[in-house]
């Protein structure tokens, strides 16, 4: 194979394999926060604030995988 598509098979696989954790890890943690806010009404703003926080930790790491795709690609 030639090294340019060994590269776009890697980076495709790279951003898919990156994407799957934390996609599964927000839908898990937006499932629980509803169940809680749903349980505890009362407590629905600091379990929204600490959700939030809790997703855009989980993107970050989507955010990793897109950035070693591109270093995959251009290096």
């Amino acid at each position: 194979m030639e090294e340019a598509v060994v590269k776009t098979i890697m980076m495709g696989a790279t951003v898919a394999l990156g994407g799957i954790g934390p996609a599964i890890a927000i839908g898990a943690l937006t499932g629980k926060a509803l169940e809680a806010m749903g349980r505890n009404p009362e407590a629905a703003g600091e379990i929204r604030t600490s959700m939030i926080l809790g997703v855009a930790f989980a993107e970050a790491i989507a955010i990793y995988s897109l950035v070693v795709a591109l270093i995959i690609k251009f290096v």
